[in-house]
C-alpha cells in the first residue's frame, strides 16, 4: 500500500469509503425494517446510492483524501464529521424535494452517525494494520513535538527538501508557502500550499519556529523580499542553495545553510550567456593581471572553465599568486584537456616584464584587474596609487597595442564617476587611457572597460569588516547613517567582465544594471539580525551590538554613480548596458600624463591636484591641501625608509 502512487492510494480510499458507506446504509435500512433490505426497483437503488456518493464527494471537497491517512488526527476527524453532516443534509434535502420515496428519516440520521464513525474507524484501522506489520509512525503529538517548520517554495526544490526532512525526521513541516496563485490551497506531497500573505498567521497559529527557503536562483529577488518580510518574526531562517543540488540528487539536510548578506542584497540571477563567455576565451592565450585579488582570482576561475589554451596569472603579491595557482591546479586536475597555467610574479608598471610575458606566451586577450582599490589607503598614498593604477594601465595598454593583442578589458569602478578621491580619479584616468587608445588610427586591439559597484566579500568590503566586528562583540563602525552603495557578488562581477569584453567594439564603457543602492546602516543592522543578535541603541538599550558613526573617511562620498553621461544603450545581454562617454584625444591625454609623471617625481602635490581637476571630469578632492600635504610627507618617508 505504501509503495502505491499517491493518486492510486486516493482512488483506493474513495472506492473503499463508497463501499463502506453503502454497507452502513444497507445495515441502517435493514435494522429499520427488521429484515434484510432489498430495493424494490432501480429508482430506489439510485436514491439509496446517491447518499454515499454525495458523502464521498463532500469528503473530497473537504480535503480528506489529501491528508496522510495515518496522520489524520483530531483536526482530520473533525473535518470528517463536518463533511458527513453536510452530505447528509444535502441528501435529505434532495430526498425531500422528490418525495423521499420510502427512505425513513431515522435511517438518514443513523446513516450519518454510523457513516462518520465508520470512516474514522477505517483510518484508525489502517494505522493499526501498518503498526501490526512492524511499520511504526510518530503520532500527531510526536510530530508537533518536533520543530514546526514552513517551506517557502513548492516546486521541485521544495519537494526535494520535504523528502529530505521526512527522511531525517527532525522537523514537522506544517505546510508550503508559494507566490504562485495556481498553487494556493492545493496540496503538494500531502501538504497545503498557502499564499505569502498568510505566512504571519501561519507562524503564530502553528507555532512555527523555522522557515526554510527553497527558491531557485532565478527567483532571487523574491527571496530577498521573503527574507526582509521574515525579519519581523521570531523564526530561524535557512536557505537551500540551488536547483542544481536537486538535479544532481544532493539535497539533504546538510544542504541547508544560514542566510547570508548576498541573499538579501542580490538581484534575480541571470544565467550567463555561454556564447558570450566563450567568444573570446575558448582556445585563447589569456593574461589576467591582479590574478590574486578578489576580482582577478574569480576571473581566473571563470576563464579556466571556458577552455582557454593558456592562462597566465600576473600579480605583485607572492602569497596571493601562490594561493590562486594551487586552487586552480586542484580544480583542473581532472579535466581531460586543461589549459596550460603559468604564474608571473611582478608589477604591471614593469614594461619589459609585460613585453616578455605577452611575446613568450602569445597573449591574445588581457583582463586588467591589477589596481590599488581601497579608497582610504590610496588617499594616504596618492603617488603609489596613481603610479600603479594610471601608469600601470598605460604600460599594459601600450604593450598590448605594440604586440597586437586582440582584446584588452579594464576592470573599473563606480568610484571613477565624478570622483572625490585619488583612487576614483586614478581609475577614471585609466579609463581615459583606454578610450584614447581605442580612438587611435590603429584598431588592431579592442580596448574596453567594465564599471561596477562594490563587490560582496572582496578584500576591503564592509561585509567581512562588519562580520569581524560582530564576532568580536562590536561596535560596528558605519561612516554615516545615510551612506549608500551598489553591491554585487564576486562571480557576477567576473561574468560581467568576460561577457562585456566579448561584446566590445572599442572604447565603450560597460555597466551592469545593479538595482537599488543599499544603505550601509541597513546592511549593518541586517548582519546583526542574521547573527541572531540585536542592535543596542536608545530603543533597545539591552541589545548585543552597538553601531557607531565615525564620519566619512577622506575621499568617500555619500552616494556612488555608475555613469558620467546620461545616455546608455542596451546590449545583447539583458543586464549589461554600454555608454560612449567623453574623453580626451590621445595627444592631449598623454601630454597631461607626462606632466602628472613629472609632478609625481618631485612630489608636487599642487600640480598633481591641478592636473587631476582639469583632466578628470567632475573630480573634486574632498581632502584639503594640508591633509594632502601630510599624506604626501607620510608616503615619502615610508618609501625612503623602505
Amino acid at each position: 500500500m505504501l509503495a502505491l502512487p499517491r493518486y492510486t492510494k486516493r482512488a483506493v480510499l474513495v472506492v473503499a469509503d463508497l463501499l463502506l458507506l453503502l454497507i452502513v446504509l444497507w445495515i441502517a435500512l435493514s435494522l429499520r425494517y427488521g429484515t434484510p433490505f432489498i430495493p424494490p426497483d432501480l429508482i430506489a437503488v439510485a436514491l439509496i446510492t446517491a447518499g454515499p456518493v454525495i458523502t464521498v464527494a463532500t469528503l473530497w471537497h473537504f480535503g480528506i483524501y489529501r491528508m496522510v491517512t495515518r496522520f489524520i488526527g483530531y483536526r482530520g476527524n473533525t473535518q470528517v464529521l463536518a463533511a458527513v453532516a453536510l452530505s447528509v443534509l444535502i441528501w435529505a434535502l434532495a430526498l425531500f424535494m422528490i418525495g423521499q420515496y420510502g427512505i425513513p428519516r431515522s435511517v438518514i440520521i443513523s446513516y450519518g452517525v454510523f457513516g462518520a464513525a465508520a470512516i474514522m474507524a477505517s483510518r484508525a484501522g489502517i494505522k493499526l494494520l501498518l503498526e501490526s506489520a512492524g511499520i511504526t509512525f510518530p503520532d500527531a503529538n510526536a510530530a508537533r513535538a518536533r520543530t514546526a517548520t514552513l517551506i517557502y517554495g513548492a516546486d521541485q526544490l521544495g519537494i526535494a527538501l520535504l523528502r529530505a526532512i521526512r527522511k531525517a525526521r527532525d522537523r514537522h513541516v506544517v505546510g508550503f508557502v508559494d507566490s504562485s496563485p495556481n498553487l494556493w490551497r492545493q496540496y503538494v506531497s500531502d501538504l497545503k500550499v498557502y499564499p505569502p500573505h498568510r505566512i504571519g498567521r501561519l507562524i503564530e497559529r502553528e507555532k512555527v519556529r523555522e522557515v526554510l527557503i527553497a527558491l531557485p536562483g532565478n527567483r532571487r529577488q523574491e527571496r530577498r523580499r521573503v527574507l526582509q518580510e521574515l525579519e519581523r518574526y521570531p523564526v530561524a531562517v535557512k536557505i537551500l542553495p540551488t536547483y542544481e543540488d536537486v538535479a544532481s540528487g544532493h539535497v539533504s539536510m546538510n544542504s541547508l545553510r544560514a542566510v547570508e548578506v548576498g541573499d538579501i542584497l542580490g538581484r534575480d540571477a541571470v544565467v550567463p550567456d555561454i556564447g558570450l563567455m566563450e567568444r573570446h576565451t575558448a582556445g585563447k592565450s589569456i593574461l589576467v593581471t591582479g590574478a590574486g585579488g578578489s576580482i582577478g582570482s574569480e576571473l581566473v576561475r571563470q576563464i579556466s572553465g571556458r577552455s582557454p589554451r593558456r592562462l597566465v596569472l600576473l600579480d605583485i603579491s607572492e602569497s596571493a599568486l601562490y594561493n590562486i595557482e594551487i586552487e586552480l591546479r586542484r580544480r583542473l586536475r581532472n579535466d581531460l584537456k586543461p589549459p596550460e597555467i603559468k604564474v608571473v610574479l611582478g608589477s604591471v608598471t614593469d614594461a619589459r616584464l609585460l613585453d616578455q610575458v605577452i611575446v613568450e606566451n602569445g597573449i591574445e586577450a588581457i583582463y586588467h584587474a591589477a589596481a590599488y582599490k581601497h579608497v582610504p589607503m590610496v588617499e594616504l598614498n596618492p603617488f603609489s596609487g596613481l603610479e600603479n593604477n594610471v601608469f600601470g594601465t598605460v604600460v599594459a595598454a601600450q604593450a598590448a597595442r605594440k604586440h597586437g593583442v586582440e582584446r584588452f578589458v579594464l576592470v573599473s569602478t563606480d568610484k571613477a564617476v565624478r570622483p572625490t578621491n585619488i583612487m576614483g580619479a586614478s581609475k577614471r584616468l585609466a579609463e581615459l587611457v583606454l578610450q584614447a587608445e581605442a580612438a587611435g588610427s590603429d584598431r588592431a586591439t579592442v580596448f574596453t572597460m567594465v564599471r561596477f559597484g562594490n563587490v560582496l566579500e572582496s578584500s576591503g568590503s564592509v561585509v567581512p569588516l562588519f562580520r569581524e566586528q560582530i564576532r568580536s562583540g562590536g561596535p560596528i563602525t558605519v561612516t554615516h547613517p545615510n551612506v549608500t552603495r551598489f553591491f554585487m557578488s564576486i562571480p557576477e562581477a567576473a561574468e560581467l567582465v568576460i561577457q562585456a569584453g566579448a561584446m566590445a567594439k572599442g572604447g565603450e564603457v560597460f555597466v551592469l544594471h545593479m538595482g537599488d543602492p543599499v544603505r550601509i546602516d541597513d546592511l549593518a543592522r541586517l548582519m546583526v539580525r542574521l547573527s541572531n543578535l540585536e542592535v543596542r541603541d536608545e530603543a533597545n538599550p539591552h541589545g548585543d551590538i552597538e553601531i557607531t558613526y565615525i564620519g566619512l573617511r577622506p575621499g568617500e562620498k555619500l552616494y556612488e554613480e555608475l555613469l558620467i553621461g546620461v545616455h546608455t544603450e542596451t546590449t545583447e545581454h539583458p543586464r549589461i548596458f554600454k555608454s560612449d562617454e567623453p574623453f580626451h584625444t590621445k595627444t592631449d591625454l598623454y601630454h597631461e600624463l607626462g606632466l602628472l609623471k613629472q609632478a609625481m617625481e618631485i612630489r608636487d602635490k599642487s600640480a598633481v591636484q591641478s592636473i587631476l581637476k582639469r583632466t578628470v571630469e567632475g573630480y573634486q578632492s574632498s581632502v584639503d591641501d594640508d591633509t594632502f600635504e601630510r599624506n604626501v610627507v607620510t608616503e615619502s618617508r615610508s618609501q625612503t625608509l623602505h
